[in-house]
Protein backbone atom coordinates (compact mmCIF):
# COMPACT_ATOMS: atom_id res chain seq x y z
CA UNK A 1 0.00 0.00 0.00
CA UNK A 2 1.19 3.71 -0.92
CA UNK A 3 -1.55 5.31 0.69
CA UNK A 4 -5.23 4.29 2.68
CA UNK A 5 -8.14 5.85 1.49
CA UNK A 6 -10.65 3.32 0.86
CA UNK A 7 -11.53 -0.20 1.85
CA UNK A 8 -12.34 -0.79 -1.87
CA UNK A 9 -8.18 -0.18 -2.53
CA UNK A 10 -7.71 -3.30 -0.56
CA UNK A 11 -8.35 -6.96 -1.64
CA UNK A 12 -8.81 -9.46 0.85
CA UNK A 13 -5.33 -10.43 1.46
CA UNK A 14 -4.26 -6.85 2.29
CA UNK A 15 -6.83 -6.49 4.70
CA UNK A 16 -6.49 -9.76 6.52
CA UNK A 17 -2.79 -8.93 7.07
CA UNK A 18 -3.94 -5.39 8.16
CA UNK A 19 -6.15 -7.49 10.94
CA UNK A 20 -3.36 -10.09 11.65
CA UNK A 21 -0.85 -7.31 12.25
CA UNK A 22 -3.66 -5.12 14.45
CA UNK A 23 -4.51 -8.09 16.70
CA UNK A 24 -0.52 -8.91 17.13
CA UNK A 25 -0.04 -5.10 18.34
CA UNK A 26 -2.76 -5.01 20.14
CA UNK A 27 -1.55 -8.20 22.24
CA UNK A 28 1.87 -6.73 21.95
CA UNK A 29 0.90 -3.40 23.78
CA UNK A 30 -1.32 -5.38 26.27
CA UNK A 31 2.02 -7.84 27.33
CA UNK A 32 3.93 -4.46 27.92
CA UNK A 33 4.58 -2.71 25.13
CA UNK A 34 5.25 -2.30 21.49
CA UNK A 35 8.08 -2.27 19.35
CA UNK A 36 9.56 0.98 18.48
CA UNK A 37 8.58 0.38 14.69
CA UNK A 38 8.26 4.03 13.84
CA UNK A 39 11.25 5.80 15.95
CA UNK A 40 12.21 8.74 14.34
CA UNK A 41 8.93 8.77 12.06
CA UNK A 42 6.33 11.71 12.64
CA UNK A 43 2.72 12.20 11.21
CA UNK A 44 0.80 15.40 10.18
CA UNK A 45 -2.56 15.11 11.53
CA UNK A 46 -5.03 17.45 9.41
CA UNK A 47 -8.38 18.45 10.82
CA UNK A 48 -10.72 20.02 8.89
CA UNK A 49 -13.25 18.45 11.27
CA UNK A 50 -13.11 17.89 15.29
CA UNK A 51 -12.77 14.40 16.66
CA UNK A 52 -12.18 12.75 20.19
CA UNK A 53 -11.56 9.38 18.86
CA UNK A 54 -9.34 10.21 15.18
CA UNK A 55 -7.02 12.28 16.88
CA UNK A 56 -6.33 10.78 20.29
CA UNK A 57 -6.42 7.07 18.44
CA UNK A 58 -3.69 8.46 15.67
CA UNK A 59 -1.49 10.62 18.65
CA UNK A 60 -1.31 7.60 20.79
CA UNK A 61 -0.97 5.15 18.22
CA UNK A 62 2.00 6.68 16.78
CA UNK A 63 3.30 7.23 20.42
CA UNK A 64 3.15 3.52 21.22
CA UNK A 65 5.38 2.47 18.09
CA UNK A 66 7.84 5.19 19.08
CA UNK A 67 6.87 8.40 16.31
CA UNK A 68 5.36 11.20 17.66
CA UNK A 69 2.57 13.18 15.76
CA UNK A 70 1.71 16.98 15.12
CA UNK A 71 -1.95 18.03 15.68
CA UNK A 72 -3.58 20.68 12.85
CA UNK A 73 -6.59 22.59 13.26
CA UNK A 74 -8.65 23.71 10.86
CA UNK A 75 -7.39 27.61 11.13
CA UNK A 76 -4.39 26.80 11.05
CA UNK A 77 -4.24 24.92 7.51
CA UNK A 78 -7.79 26.46 6.01
CA UNK A 79 -7.58 23.05 3.45
CA UNK A 80 -8.66 24.12 -0.27
CA UNK A 81 -9.00 28.18 1.25
CA UNK A 82 -5.99 29.75 2.74
CA UNK A 83 -3.68 27.53 0.57
CA UNK A 84 -4.08 25.04 -2.28
CA UNK A 85 -4.05 21.32 -1.57
CA UNK A 86 -1.24 20.29 -3.94
CA UNK A 87 0.24 23.22 -1.78
CA UNK A 88 -0.28 21.80 1.59
CA UNK A 89 0.87 18.69 0.37
CA UNK A 90 3.92 18.95 -1.41
CA UNK A 91 4.93 21.47 1.79
CA UNK A 92 4.43 18.23 4.50
CA UNK A 93 5.93 15.85 2.82
CA UNK A 94 9.18 17.74 3.18
CA UNK A 95 8.16 18.12 7.08
CA UNK A 96 6.23 14.73 7.97
CA UNK A 97 7.13 10.75 7.10
CA UNK A 98 2.94 10.71 6.61
CA UNK A 99 -0.08 12.55 6.57
CA UNK A 100 -3.31 11.81 8.23
CA UNK A 101 -6.22 13.93 6.83
CA UNK A 102 -9.64 14.48 8.22
CA UNK A 103 -11.73 16.33 5.70
CA UNK A 104 -15.71 17.19 4.73
CA UNK A 105 -15.10 15.97 0.63
CA UNK A 106 -13.31 13.07 -0.37
CA UNK A 107 -11.87 15.21 -3.36
CA UNK A 108 -9.57 16.87 -0.82
CA UNK A 109 -8.02 13.65 0.62
CA UNK A 110 -7.78 12.12 -2.52
CA UNK A 111 -5.73 15.42 -3.84
CA UNK A 112 -3.36 15.33 -0.72
CA UNK A 113 -2.02 12.32 -1.70
CA UNK A 114 -2.15 12.71 -5.95
CA UNK A 115 0.33 15.36 -4.31
CA UNK A 116 1.89 13.38 -1.42
CA UNK A 117 5.80 11.71 -1.47
CA UNK A 118 4.84 9.64 2.04
CA UNK A 119 1.65 8.36 2.27
CA UNK A 120 -2.05 9.49 3.15
CA UNK A 121 -4.95 8.47 5.41
CA UNK A 122 -8.11 8.83 5.33
CA UNK A 123 -9.15 9.84 8.41
CA UNK A 124 -13.21 10.72 7.54
CA UNK A 125 -14.44 12.18 4.29
CA UNK A 126 -17.99 12.67 2.94
CA UNK A 127 -17.95 9.45 1.20
CA UNK A 128 -16.27 6.94 3.27
CA UNK A 129 -14.56 5.92 6.48
CA UNK A 130 -11.93 2.90 6.20
CA UNK A 131 -10.38 3.47 9.81
CA UNK A 132 -13.39 3.27 11.21
CA UNK A 133 -14.39 -0.05 9.36
CA UNK A 134 -10.64 -1.39 9.73
CA UNK A 135 -11.80 -1.25 13.55
CA UNK A 136 -15.08 -2.48 13.21
CA UNK A 137 -14.05 -5.28 11.53
CA UNK A 138 -11.06 -6.17 14.23
CA UNK A 139 -13.75 -6.14 16.79
CA UNK A 140 -16.30 -8.54 14.86
CA UNK A 141 -13.23 -11.02 14.49
CA UNK A 142 -12.40 -11.08 18.17
CA UNK A 143 -15.90 -11.83 18.96
CA UNK A 144 -16.30 -14.03 17.10
CA UNK A 145 -13.32 -15.72 16.23
CA UNK A 146 -14.13 -15.25 12.44
CA UNK A 147 -16.59 -13.82 9.74
CA UNK A 148 -17.84 -17.11 8.30
CA UNK A 149 -21.73 -16.53 8.81
CA UNK A 150 -21.49 -13.64 9.81
CA UNK A 151 -25.06 -11.27 9.12
CA UNK A 152 -24.23 -7.91 9.54
CA UNK A 153 -27.41 -5.28 9.39
CA UNK A 154 -26.75 -1.35 9.40
CA UNK A 155 -29.64 0.08 10.95
CA UNK A 156 -29.65 4.01 10.25
CA UNK A 157 -28.28 7.10 7.90
CA UNK A 158 -26.38 5.61 4.92
CA UNK A 159 -23.39 7.71 5.46
CA UNK A 160 -19.72 7.25 4.97
CA UNK A 161 -19.57 4.98 7.75
CA UNK A 162 -21.78 2.52 6.22
CA UNK A 163 -20.09 2.83 3.16
CA UNK A 164 -16.91 1.71 4.32
CA UNK A 165 -18.20 -1.05 6.12
CA UNK A 166 -20.51 -2.43 3.35
CA UNK A 167 -16.72 -2.90 1.22
CA UNK A 168 -15.36 -4.58 4.51
CA UNK A 169 -18.08 -7.13 4.53
CA UNK A 170 -17.84 -7.46 0.94
CA UNK A 171 -13.98 -8.34 1.40
CA UNK A 172 -14.60 -10.16 4.35
CA UNK A 173 -17.12 -12.47 2.86
CA UNK A 174 -20.16 -11.01 5.89
CA UNK A 175 -23.45 -10.80 4.62
CA UNK A 176 -24.95 -6.87 4.52
CA UNK A 177 -28.28 -5.15 5.33
CA UNK A 178 -28.55 -2.01 5.93
CA UNK A 179 -32.41 -0.66 6.89
CA UNK A 180 -33.26 3.23 6.62
CA UNK A 181 -36.16 5.23 6.08
CA UNK A 182 -36.53 6.01 1.87
CA UNK A 183 -34.73 8.48 0.19
CA UNK A 184 -31.81 7.61 3.18
CA UNK A 185 -29.93 3.82 2.20
CA UNK A 186 -27.04 3.69 0.03
CA UNK A 187 -26.71 3.99 -3.80
CA UNK A 188 -27.05 2.02 -5.97
CA UNK A 189 -23.35 2.54 -7.37
CA UNK A 190 -22.06 1.31 -3.66
CA UNK A 191 -24.20 -2.14 -3.97
CA UNK A 192 -22.86 -2.65 -7.42
CA UNK A 193 -19.21 -1.81 -5.85
CA UNK A 194 -19.52 -3.92 -3.23
CA UNK A 195 -20.50 -7.11 -5.60
CA UNK A 196 -17.49 -6.21 -7.71
CA UNK A 197 -15.44 -6.65 -4.51
CA UNK A 198 -17.22 -9.84 -3.30
CA UNK A 199 -16.01 -11.56 -6.81
CA UNK A 200 -17.24 -15.18 -6.77
CA UNK A 201 -18.36 -14.87 -3.49
CA UNK A 202 -22.28 -15.69 -2.96
CA UNK A 203 -22.33 -12.89 -0.58
CA UNK A 204 -25.93 -11.10 0.08
CA UNK A 205 -26.42 -7.29 0.01
CA UNK A 206 -30.01 -5.84 1.29
CA UNK A 207 -31.46 -2.30 1.71
CA UNK A 208 -35.05 -2.68 3.86
CA UNK A 209 -36.88 -0.40 5.36
CA UNK A 210 -38.44 -2.36 7.85
CA UNK A 211 -36.09 -2.56 10.97
CA UNK A 212 -37.42 -5.52 12.67
CA UNK A 213 -37.21 -7.75 9.39
CA UNK A 214 -33.73 -6.28 8.50
CA UNK A 215 -32.70 -7.48 12.09
CA UNK A 216 -34.00 -11.35 12.07
CA UNK A 217 -31.08 -13.58 12.66
CA UNK A 218 -28.23 -10.89 12.45
CA UNK A 219 -24.88 -11.12 14.71
CA UNK A 220 -24.50 -7.60 14.22
CA UNK A 221 -26.17 -4.38 14.64
CA UNK A 222 -24.48 -1.06 14.10
CA UNK A 223 -26.02 2.23 14.18
CA UNK A 224 -24.55 5.82 13.77
CA UNK A 225 -25.80 9.00 14.76
CA UNK A 226 -28.77 10.43 12.74
CA UNK A 227 -27.52 13.58 11.68
CA UNK A 228 -23.75 13.78 10.68
CA UNK A 229 -21.33 17.15 11.01
CA UNK A 230 -22.34 19.56 8.11
CA UNK A 231 -26.06 18.23 7.74
CA UNK A 232 -26.81 20.47 10.25
CA UNK A 233 -29.87 21.70 8.64
CA UNK A 234 -31.21 18.90 8.17
CA UNK A 235 -31.83 17.96 11.49
CA UNK A 236 -35.64 18.77 12.23
CA UNK A 237 -36.65 16.78 9.31
CA UNK A 238 -33.97 13.55 10.01
CA UNK A 239 -35.26 13.48 13.55
CA UNK A 240 -38.84 13.28 11.89
CA UNK A 241 -38.42 10.23 10.15
CA UNK A 242 -35.20 8.60 11.69
CA UNK A 243 -37.20 7.58 15.45
CA UNK A 244 -38.32 4.26 13.72
CA UNK A 245 -34.91 3.15 13.71
CA UNK A 246 -33.72 3.44 17.10
CA UNK A 247 -31.60 0.32 18.36
CA UNK A 248 -33.23 -0.46 21.33
CA UNK A 249 -34.18 -3.58 23.41
CA UNK A 250 -37.29 -4.42 21.22
CA UNK A 251 -35.09 -4.04 18.16
CA UNK A 252 -32.21 -6.02 19.62
CA UNK A 253 -34.71 -9.05 20.63
CA UNK A 254 -35.12 -9.61 17.08
CA UNK A 255 -31.75 -10.26 16.15
CA UNK A 256 -29.62 -13.27 17.14
CA UNK A 257 -29.65 -14.13 21.14
CA UNK A 258 -25.74 -13.70 20.41
CA UNK A 259 -25.43 -10.54 18.46
CA UNK A 260 -23.51 -7.81 19.16
CA UNK A 261 -24.08 -3.90 18.95
CA UNK A 262 -21.60 -1.39 17.27
CA UNK A 263 -21.48 2.35 17.29
CA UNK A 264 -18.45 4.56 15.58
CA UNK A 265 -19.47 7.46 18.21
CA UNK A 266 -20.18 10.11 19.22
CA UNK A 267 -23.77 8.49 20.26
CA UNK A 268 -26.68 10.44 20.83
CA UNK A 269 -27.94 8.83 23.92
CA UNK A 270 -32.25 8.23 23.57
CA UNK A 271 -31.74 9.37 19.82
CA UNK A 272 -30.39 6.36 17.38
CA UNK A 273 -29.96 4.04 20.75
CA UNK A 274 -30.93 3.52 24.10
CA UNK A 275 -28.86 3.36 27.03
CA UNK A 276 -30.24 -0.01 27.84
CA UNK A 277 -28.53 -1.45 24.40
CA UNK A 278 -24.88 0.58 24.85
CA UNK A 279 -24.76 -0.29 28.20
CA UNK A 280 -25.90 -3.70 28.51
CA UNK A 281 -24.22 -7.27 27.95
CA UNK A 282 -23.96 -7.16 23.69
CA UNK A 283 -22.54 -3.80 23.28
CA UNK A 284 -18.74 -3.76 22.26
CA UNK A 285 -19.10 -0.23 21.71
CA UNK A 286 -16.42 0.82 23.58
CA UNK A 287 -14.25 -2.21 23.00
CA UNK A 288 -14.52 -1.04 19.02
CA UNK A 289 -13.64 2.29 19.82
CA UNK A 290 -10.17 1.16 21.78
CA UNK A 291 -9.52 -1.01 18.51
CA UNK A 292 -9.57 2.40 16.31
CA UNK A 293 -6.20 3.06 17.74
CA UNK A 294 -4.92 -0.92 17.49
CA UNK A 295 -6.52 -0.61 13.61
CA UNK A 296 -4.90 2.38 12.84
CA UNK A 297 -1.50 1.62 14.39
CA UNK A 298 -1.59 -1.79 11.78
CA UNK A 299 -1.60 1.02 8.87
CA UNK A 300 0.72 3.13 10.04
CA UNK A 301 3.14 0.24 10.65
CA UNK A 302 2.29 -1.24 7.38
CA UNK A 303 2.52 2.81 5.39
CA UNK A 304 5.60 4.07 7.63
CA UNK A 305 7.73 1.29 8.71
Amino acid sequence: MKHFLAISDLDREEIQALLDLAIRLKRERREGGNKPLLTGKNLAMVFQKPSLRTRVSFEMGMRQLGGDALYLSPNEIGLGKREAISDVSRVLSGYVDGIMARVFAHEHVLELARHASVPVINGLSDYNHPCQALADVLTILEHFGSFDGINVTYVGDGNNVAVSLLFACALLGMNFTITAPQGYSLPESVFSEAESLAGVSVLEFRALQDPYEAVKGTQVIYTDTWVSMGQEEETKQRQKVFPPYQVNGDLLAQADPKAIVLHCLPAHRGQEITDEVMDGGQSRIFQQAENRMHAQKAILAELMG
